[in-house]
């Protein structure tokens, strides 16, 4: 999200895709229902609206930004806490029984699915501007040749 322009953020490829900010608004929607309360109560949270999800969402980067950020901390606020005997015992998610492990599984899943779509929507925008989260294209090589000399960085 930082490569991208703050109109690019906003920016659906057409009527039927969702901009960055909307994905954003989602997950972060998703995240607050599902790890508020995490242990103690149902995953899908009655006060929950799904569907407002996928409109209006933050009209700057900044509010943007802070709203992605507060969804990181609510994950990461629930995990921390977790010991080994958590992972067993059961939560539910719309009802339906899972695991700590199978929910963690799960949300884990869903917002690699959108990271996806954000690196996608990204890329797209930026076009050859892109600066590689990874092993850049054609550089293969260069990059095993730093790692094993030591001089990567850790990404």
């Amino acid at each position: 999200m930082e490569q991208v322009s703050d109109e690019q953020l906003f920016e659906a490829l057409d009527e039927e895709m969702n901009s960055i900010a909307i994905i954003v608004k989602h997950m972060t929607g998703n995240m607050r229902s599902r790890w508020t309360d995490f242990l103690t109560s149902d995953g899908e949270k009655p006060d929950r609206n799904r569907d407002n999800e996928f409109v209006a969402p933050p009209t700057t980067r900044e509010d943007l930004m802070n709203l992605w950020n507060d969804g990181w901390t609510l994950v990461f606020n629930a995990l921390e806490p977790l010991s080994e005997s958590d992972l067993t015992r059961k939560v539910t998610i719309r009802g339906e029984p899972h695991s700590v492990m199978q929910a963690i599984s799960r949300q884990i899943a869903h917002y690699s699915y959108h990271c996806g779509q954000i690196v996608f929507l990204a890329k797209h925008f930026k076009a050859s501007g892109w600066k590689s989260l990874s092993v850049p294209r054609n550089k293969s090589a260069e990059f095993t040749r730093k790692v094993l000399a030591g001089e990567a960085s850790q990404r």
